[in-house]
């Protein structure tokens, strides 16, 4: 039987500068974390249109969409939740080495997991993205009328009511959604990603 100590990493001969030179700008992950309804997959989904619109290579993971799949599997516990994150962390590594730029939607409410995120794709790689929005305000946006379950008790475990959110201490980009269009919200990040994201002469900031 197969142990880890039988499994080695293989690199092949086109590594992330290569894919980074053929795309024509670089590859890095935005984490937007916030509550439910706070707008993270809504300005993700946003911005990844503008980035393609300039033959950015962009990918969105959301939170929902990955619980259909990679993570079906996992229940909302606070260990399956570190878990989910981790799982998506692996993916967006594998993402940024072939050249993608990564916008990951998760609510991924607690500080730990999300340093571990940094730490998985690397520091220089990370870039926390803190969608800022009050509860009052998330559930007053909640067509699906989560939130007030989670206040009936119907829903175990929901960040913000039941269970914690610890917003970031230092994100790199902070968006408060409550004063912004979602226009205004994807422009803002947009800018900022491009402005991370560009190699000299590579990418038009203006265009």
């Amino acid at each position: 039987m197969r142990s880890e100590k039988n499994i080695c990493r293989y690199s092949g001969e086109i590594k992330r500068g290569n894919w980074e030179c053929l795309n024509g700008h670089k590859s890095v992950v935005f984490w937007f974390t916030g509550l439910s309804g706070a707008g993270k997959s809504t300005i993700a989904h946003g911005v990844e249109k503008k980035l393609f619109d300039l033959g950015i290579r962009v990918k969105v993971f959301d939170g929902d969409n990955v619980r259909h799949g990679l993570c079906g599997d996992l229940s909302f516990s606070p260990e399956a939740r570190t878990e989910n994150i981790r799982r998506i962390s692996e993916v967006a590594k594998l993402f940024i080495d072939n050249g993608t730029v990564c916008l990951c939607a998760f609510i991924s409410p607690l500080r730990s997991d999300r340093e571990r995120v940094r730490s998985i794709v690397g520091s220089d790689n990370f870039h926390e993205v803190y969608i800022s929005c009050s509860v009052e305000e998330c559930e007053r946006r909640d067509v699906k009328g989560y939130y007030k379950m989670a206040r009936e008790g119907k829903i175990k475990n929901y960040t913000g009511i039941s269970a914690p959110y610890e917003a970031p201490v230092e994100p790199e980009l902070t968006l408060e959604t409550e004063g912004l269009t979602v226009q205004d919200s994807v422009k803002r990040v947009a800018d900022y990603v491009l402005t991370v994201v560009a190699a000299e002469s590579m990418v038009d900031l203006d265009g």
